[in-house]
């Protein structure tokens, strides 16, 4: 009975705290603009499935690709054995799906082994490319301490929970070999039984061997939870309804600035009002709330896996852009903002903007907008949409774009053209011999 309260207690206590700091990122994420997101739910579906459930665009690199399969499949399906611990921590059972499942309950347990130490290679494997091999998508300005510990804690934690759970099973398959106290013949143990033999032969040792091994898995799990929301791996979570709310129209489409419309309209029609939502009406993006709720979910999705970087034009050739960072930093801004809420009420400002502050003018104009970020993120986020409105604001609230673009804008002003040359010097061309 003590266990059972231990257990419950504890699990209210995780639940409330990954509920309330779950509930702070849904408060920042709504922070930003409104958009319409809702429409072709069959094509929203389609594309949720195929990339998000379906894995579509990891398998651009293989070895990444089915190691992360392991992972992902293991995540999902040993989450029914989960369900079973809580409900035996919860009620003082032992394996309380083991008599209604009868002889399916034998292959379940022994599928989650195989799984488990599918789970266990990948990790090893990820750990391995990431510390040893030290690949290059790996590194970058923007992976300070902190991002590469995150991926470090995360992969350790893994190699934690999976060796708790086939440990536990072992001492239990001993246990029930014993028939001692209430451990059932139950399950299928094809990875267990080998571990078995290293496990001490006492009855008692054996129990507390797999009442340790139970807390440390259950109790680990809930800890993983909580950290989920400090961690880029909060993707678990967003990756599904990230890809639901793609944008569906063809990448290289601008889209209508509603600031814009409304002064063409005034322009056209004097007696033309605009709505007004009581905010000052603002041409692009200069902060984290100019942007849409989808950019600043976007920027919480992001995994941080470098694939976006490492195809860049711009960074290749040395640029100082990388549109993980351009992420990353809208993330952190934003996680910013919600934390002066919290602290100082939510009108409180810090003199601080997402451009200067975190991301740099020269940043925005090294992107060539060739979308090959956007085609290489497994989860659709779209770094390019960010960029974009920022240069927008640079350009149409500062009147401060790069030389190069003012001579441009005057050419088009002038000339219908971007070139110098006026209308009627365009087909000289044609003329000469």
């Amino acid at each position: 009975m003590i266990g059972q309260i231990a257990f419950i207690i504890i699990l209210a206590a995780a639940v409330y705290l990954f509920a309330k700091n779950a509930g702070k990122i849904r408060r920042n994420i709504l922070l930003g603009k409104d958009t319409d997101r809702s429409d072709r739910p069959a094509e929203r579906w389609m594309i949720m499935t195929k990339v998000a459930l379906g894995q579509t665009k990891m398998v651009k690199r293989p070895v990444a690709a089915i190691m992360h399969f392991f992972i992902y499949v293991g995540f999902i399906i040993i989450n029914l054995e989960v369900m079973e611990i809580m409900i035996d921590g919860i009620f003082g059972s032992h394996r309380i799906f083991s008599k209604p499942l009868g002889s399916l309950y034998g292959l379940l347990i022994g599928s989650f082994e195989v799984l488990a130490v599918l789970v266990l290679v990948a990790c090893v494997v990820f750990l391995a490319r990431r510390n040893i091999v030290r690949l290059k998508r790996f590194s970058g300005t923007e992976m300070t301490e902190w991002p590469k510990s995150d991926a470090n804690y995360i992969l350790c934690i893994e190699i934690c929970l999976m060796t708790a759970f086939l440990t536990m099973n072992a001492a239990d398959y001993k246990l029930q070999i014993l028939h001692y106290t209430h451990y059932i013949k139950a399950g299928s143990f094809p990875v267990s039984s080998f571990i078995a033999p290293l496990l001490p032969d006492s009855a008692t040792s054996l129990a507390i061997i797999e009442r340790v091994c139970w807390w440390l898995h259950i109790v680990g799990i809930l800890a993983f939870l909580n950290y989920l929301p400090y961690s880029k791996h909060f993707h678990i979570l967003l990756a599904f309804p990230n890809v639901y709310y793609s944008n569906l129209e063809p990448k290289g489409e601008f889209t209508n600035m509603p600031s814009v419309t409304n002064e063409v309209k005034a322009m056209l029609d004097p007696s033309f009002v605009p709505e007004s939502n009581g905010e000052v009406s603002r041409f692009g993006v200069k902060d984290v709330t100019d942007l849409t709720w989808k950019n600043l979910m976007e920027a919480y999705t992001c995994t941080e896996c470098g694939r976006c970087t490492s195809v860049c034009p711009a960074n290749i050739t040395g640029k100082l852009l990388s549109p993980r960072k351009i992420m990353m930093d809208t993330r952190d801004r934003i996680t910013e903002v919600g934390n002066n809420i919290d602290k100082h009420g939510k009108d409180y400002t810090d003199d601080k903007t997402l451009l200067d502050n975190y991301i740099t003018r020269e940043e925005l104009w090294a992107c060539t907008s060739c979308n090959a970020c956007v085609e290489a993120c497994p989860v659709n986020i779209n770094p390019l949409e960010i960029i974009t409105e920022m240069r927008r604001y640079v350009v149409m609230e500062e009147s401060q774009a790069p030389a190069s673009l003012n001579n441009m804008f005057g050419n088009m002003e002038n000339n219908g053209a971007p070139w110098k040359y006026s209308n009627a010097d365009r087909l000289n061309w044609a003329g000469e011999k």
